[in-house]
């Protein structure tokens, strides 16, 4: 009896700390050579964008339950890596992230922080990893260009409230690589999240496991040839900014690639010499750069893969020669004539997300530089609520931000074609 009662307290022992053995568990992942680690064997993987995840994990405005969902279905579909948004910065315009984490310069909302804490929390628990980017070149998260307004710089020309105004918008952020103050509070922000200790886990985001790396931003870039100079010593400052506070973890910069500098390959190549940058990113969007026409899918998309190849082989030189893996970490196509819908046939979004997930799986069966894809984006079970998809607060969120139509990009739960697909590249990459 005695006996029995022993085995039924350390039975009731092991369950009350089996969270805490799981995470504990999971491997760190490191590079060697140009190949990703997770711990002692090669990582390879296909992931998303779920920039929202944090958002969805709050008490206040999100739902727990619904993120606990997505991220059972997106681990059953072999997805393991996910780039997170770590900011949200004003959020006093229409077509930005709100609530946002920072609502004021240096002053954050404690219900997102605890969100943030529980979605790592969450990842870890399921062996998942985390890129966590932690500010935006893009006005739909404020980012650069809300630094700038809060320093004094006049109130930021938002492209989606007055049309046309992306040449403004352009000239207005560019300024941010000359603004001292701008930079100082990035960098208080930067101190701060990565200084931060995880509410649920205990742990110090520094020492977890879960994080697989910090990103400087999304999308940052130069604007101009002439901002080179600039660009490149904040970029390299901020860069040891965030090895100098954390050394365990792996640092990107989110740079789109070539579009992000001036299109000019070589400004790729010298603005990432920096060897703490410790890998490579490339965005690819055929849509917006008018490779691919939805009204004429039938003659663009031919076009828009071999396009995408070529963009592609130009990175892959970079990476090869500066010995550094690299990622195509954004990419998307919308679904038959751009419906918001799910349902709306994405036969053309999968002729491109199997050519893309190909290229990785070629290059990691070789040895190649490139070794991973985060696809944009886990949508999972949002939708529109209004015909031309634009979003409110309080409306269901979903990977495309809030300036654009809810749904263009999105893979929903429900878009099992392209899930099949994940799944099958997924499955080439595990262990």
């Amino acid at each position: 009896m005695k006996k029995t009662f022993l085995n039924f307290v350390l039975i009731v022992l092991v369950l009350a700390n089996l969270d805490g053995f799981a995470q504990k568990q999971q491997a760190r992942i490191t590079i060697k050579g140009t190949q990703f680690y997770k711990g002692d064997k090669p990582y390879a993987y296909i992931g998303t964008n779920y920039w929202y995840g944090s958002l969805l994990a709050s008490k206040k405005v999100g739902d727990r339950k619904r993120l606990l969902r997505e991220l059972d279905l997106m681990k059953k579909n072999g997805i393991d890596n996910l780039r997170i948004l770590v900011g949200g910065d004003g959020g006093k315009y229409d077509f930005t992230v709100r609530p946002a984490l920072q609502y004021e310069q240096g002053k954050y909302d404690e219900d997102l922080l605890d969100g943030l804490d529980f979605l790592i929390a969450e990842m870890g628990k399921r062996n998942m990893y985390a890129v966590l980017f932690l500010t935006n070149n893009w006005e739909w998260s404020g980012g650069m260009s809300q630094y700038l307004e809060w320093n004094g710089k006049g109130p930021i020309p938002v492209p989606a409230i007055a049309p046309n105004t992306w040449p403004q918008f352009m000239e207005y952020t560019q300024q941010f690589y000359s603004c001292e103050p701008c930079m100082e509070s990035l960098n208080n922000h930067v101190k701060f999240i990565v200084g931060r200790t995880n509410v649920y886990t205990k742990r110090k985001y520094i020492e977890d496991n879960t994080i697989m790396a910090w990103q400087v931003g999304n999308e940052p870039r130069l604007f101009t040839v002439e901002n080179e100079e600039k660009f490149t010593v904040w970029l390299n400052n901020i860069v040891d900014l965030i090895d100098s506070l954390d050394k365990y973890h792996l640092i990107s910069t989110g740079s789109e690639g070539l579009n992000s500098s001036n299109d000019n390959i070589e400004i790729f190549e010298r603005t990432h010499k920096n060897p703490n940058i410790d890998y490579l990113t490339m965005h690819i969007w055929p849509k917006n750069w008018n490779w691919f026409k939805a009204d004429n899918a039938e003659k663009t998309l031919p076009a828009t893969l071999e396009n995408a190849g070529v963009y592609i082989d130009k990175h892959i030189k970079v990476a090869q020669n500066l010995k550094r893996p690299i990622i195509i970490e954004e990419f998307g196509l919308p679904r038959e004539n751009e419906s918001l819908l799910n349902g709306t046939s994405v036969a053309n979004r999968d002729i491109f997300y199997n050519y893309i997930f190909n290229r990785v799986a070629e290059s990691v069966a070789n040895n190649g530089v490139l070794q991973a894809a985060n696809f944009w984006g886990f949508g999972g079970e949002g939708k529109p609520v209004t015909a031309d998809g634009k979003w409110n607060p309080g409306d269901p969120l979903t990977t495309d931000p809030p300036q654009e139509p809810q749904g263009l990009n999105s893979v929903f739960s429900s878009d099992k074609s392209t899930l099949q697909i994940v799944k099958k590249y997924n499955s080439k990459f595990k262990n």
